[in-house]
């Protein structure tokens, strides 16, 4: 099946320090690409894999849930770990709900985690309904492009499939339930003018991980801060964090 424009995951060959990227929910690699580009650069090695029924249509995402999207992230760690000493992991969104789950499962296997908006809580009411909902719709409008930036889209569903997203609550339910596995040092970027996630989440987080935690403010982002005004200083602040908590030495290109 065809994918939209920017959807193509992205992998860059550095140096013995990798980091595994990960895309929202109805989200794209385009969302990260930047990001991943900007790493690369400093000479990581750096992978953005596409998670299953993404960049296509929102109909065959409809056929996927979210252990189908965990097992691709899951498999990608696996590959990076199998050519670096060390690897961060990183995400927006969803994405960042899932690199919190690969440090809670892999433990010190992952070196630190950088998160952007991370959702690990319900923030959609009708998604409890969702079980049932399924039933009735199988689409719901959608949630990407949640931009301040002028000019600046986001590739992604104009669709949420509901039957995919009737899944999302076990993974969130799941995830809080082990964050006292997560002993990594965690930086979290948060905006705090945010339209899709609101800001249970990174309170949770506060609670919960403690002196791990870093959190910092995207004062003039929405959600998709890694495409809007902030995004620089998220791209330079995650790799400050790497060079502070890496053990091995970057290599640039």
């Amino acid at each position: 099946m065809p994918l939209m424009p920017g959807s193509a995951p992205y992998h860059h060959e550095g140096g013995q320090v990798g980091v595994l990227l990960c895309h929202g929910f109805t989200g794209t690699p385009q969302s990260l690409r930047p990001w991943g580009e900007h790493l690369a650069a400093a000479g990581l090695t750096v992978s953005l894999p596409r998670l299953p029924g993404h960049g296509t249509t929102w109909q065959e995402m409809n056929r996927t849930r979210w252990e189908d999207w965990y097992a691709e992230l899951d498999r990608a760690f696996d590959a990076l770990r199998g050519t670096c000493a060390e690897v961060f992991v990183m995400g927006l969104s969803l994405g960042g709900c899932m690199a919190l789950r690969l440090a809670e499962v892999h433990g010190p296997l992952v070196r630190g985690v950088v998160v952007v908006n991370p959702s690990i809580v319900n923030d959609v009411p009708l998604l409890a309904l969702a079980p049932v909902l399924k039933f009735l719709v199988a689409s719901v409008p959608g949630v990407a492009g949640d931009i301040k930036r002028p000019g600046v889209t986001e590739v992604g569903y104009t669709r949420t499939p509901v039957r995919a997203a009737a899944t999302l609550p076990r993974l969130w339910a799941l995830v809080r339930s082990e964050l006292h596995r997560v002993t990594q040092p965690v930086l979290v970027y948060h905006s705090p003018e945010d339209h899709v996630v609101k800001p249970t989440s990174v309170a949770l987080l506060r609670s919960a991980l403690g002196d791990n935690l870093t959190v910092r403010e995207c004062l003039d982002s929405y959600h998709v801060a890694t495409l809007d005004n902030d995004a620089p200083a998220i791209f330079e602040g995650s790799l400050d964090f790497i060079r502070t908590h890496a053990s091995v030495p970057l290599q640039r290109d």
